[in-house]
C-alpha cells in the first residue's frame, strides 16, 4: 500500500505482451509504480492493482503524445511481439524489422517531446552497436539512426541491450519466482527479472542518460 511518502511514478510501457515486458510490470508494481502498458487489445492483461491499459500507436506522434501524456518516464522494447502500431504507414509484422523500429523512435521522439516527457529507457539489438563487423548491416545502420536521432533530441535516454526471452512468460511467472518453477525456466526467468530491476533501478537513479548499456548475469 501506498503511503504519504511514496512518490507516484508513472510508467508507459511499449511491449508489454512479451517477456521482458511481463518481468518488466511486475517489477515495477513491485515497487509500487503505476504502469500503464500501450496495447492494440485492453483485454490482452488481466486486471491488477496499479496496471492500467491504452491504445495507442507507437508509429504515429500524435498518438504517442496522447498515450505517454502525464507519465514520468516511458519504457519501449523495440523487439516485442504485440506492439500496437495502427498506422498506415507501417505493415503489421509480428515483431518490427529495423526500419520499422528507425520510424518507431522518430514518432517516439516527436510525442515525448510535444508531451514535454524526457525520460526514454530504448530497448533493443543495440550490440550491433558495439561490433563494427557486425552481419546484419541493416540493423546496424538502424541502430546508428536510432542513436543519432536520440542524440539530437531533448530526450534523457538510455539504450538497453535486449535480452533473450521467452515465449510464453506472463506477469504471473515473474510474481511468483520460487522453487515450483517448470523445468528450464528458473534460468531465463532469473535472467530476466535481474534485466527488469536494472531498468527500473535506471529510472529510479537516472543512471546511464545518453548511453549504452548491457545488463550481463553475474552468479548471486
Amino acid at each position: 500500500m501506498k503511503n504519504a511518502e511514496t512518490p507516484m511514478v508513472k510508467v508507459v510501457l511499449y511491449g508489454a505482451m512479451s517477456s521482458l515486458g511481463s518481468a518488466l510490470m511486475a517489477e515495477l508494481l513491485r515497487r509500487q509504480h503505476e504502469v500503464i502498458a500501450i496495447l492494440d487489445d485492453l483485454t490482452a492483461l488481466a486486471p491488477r492493482p496499479g496496471l492500467r491499459t491504452k491504445t495507442g500507436d507507437l508509429f504515429d506522434g500524435q498518438r504517442v503524445k496522447q498515450s505517454v501524456a502525464g507519465s514520468s518516464a516511458v519504457i519501449c522494447l523495440l523487439d516485442a511481439p504485440g506492439l500496437p502500431f495502427n498506422s498506415e504507414r507501417v505493415e503489421r509484422t509480428l515483431v518490427p524489422g529495423p526500419v520499422e523500429q528507425v520510424l518507431a523512435v522518430d514518432a517516439l521522439i516527436d510525442g515525448m517531446q510535444a508531451a514535454s516527457i524526457a525520460r526514454l529507457v530504448l530497448v533493443g539489438d543495440f550490440e550491433v552497436l558495439d561490433d563494427p563487423e557486425a552481419e546484419d548491416s541493416l540493423q546496424a545502420h538502424a541502430a546508428e539512426e536510432i542513436r543519432e536521432a536520440l542524440q539530437s533530441s531533448a530526450l534523457r535516454w538510455t539504450l538497453v541491450n535486449a535480452p533473450h526471452g521467452v515465449p510464453g512468460l506472463n506477469i504471473e511467472h515473474f510474481s511468483q519466482i520460487g522453487n515450483s518453477l517448470e523445468p528450464g525456466l528458473a534460468e531465463p526467468l532469473q535472467r530476466l527479472a535481474r534485466t527488469a530491476r536494472g531498468i527500473a533501478d535506471e529510472l529510479h537513479l537516472n543512471l546511464h542518460l545518453g548511453e549504452h548499456v548491457n545488463f550481463i548475469a553475474t552468479d548471486s
